[in-house]
């Protein structure tokens, strides 16, 4: 099964052109190596509308993926869990307990990330962090489960 991914970047200064956006790029690099086709990418602010508008948008574009880096800290701005968990229709917590646990190896500021994966319509969304080696390592501790999740979102036979 080929997965089609889409990536959202969440960032206020990103979205105004302040910033470089580094987070979608590194994840694109590591969904291709994968052997996963990238098919919807955005840059967003920290807004839970403009967020949740985009997650649905990408999984009616056919995104059975959607990787979100950025929004997932304790921030006043960091909205990302709170936008995913309103349009769920489950959360998959065993994603976060891995990523924030394997992450605890490399820094103990780990713990205060709230990365998160969820299903939202036909699609398996994964809120990762904002800092690019972070969710590129986080999407490495949990890659091994994404093509079930996403068969499972899409609601295709599998034989996992």
């Amino acid at each position: 099964m080929q997965i089609q991914v889409g990536i959202i970047t969440i960032s206020d200064r990103a979205s105004a052109g302040h910033y470089e956006d580094l987070g979608g790029p590194a994840l694109r690099e590591a969904a291709q190596k994968e052997g996963w086709q990238v098919l919807s990418e955005a840059i967003v602010p920290d807004d839970a509308e403009r967020i949740k508008q985009t997650i649905r948008s990408f999984s009616q574009q056919g995104c059975g993926l959607i990787l979100m880096t950025g929004g997932t800290g304790v921030g006043p701005r960091d909205v990302t869990p709170e936008a995913i968990r309103a349009i769920m229709r489950v959360e998959l917590p065993g994603f976060g307990e891995v990523m924030r646990a394997e992450s605890m190896k490399i820094t103990p500021n780990s713990i205060l990330s709230r990365s998160l994966a969820a299903i939202v319509d036909l699609s398996l969304v994964i809120a990762l962090p904002g800092k690019p080696s972070g969710a590129v390592e986080c999407l490495g501790f949990v890659k091994g489960a994404i093509p079930h999740g996403v068969a499972l979102a899409q609601r295709s036979p599998t034989s996992c």
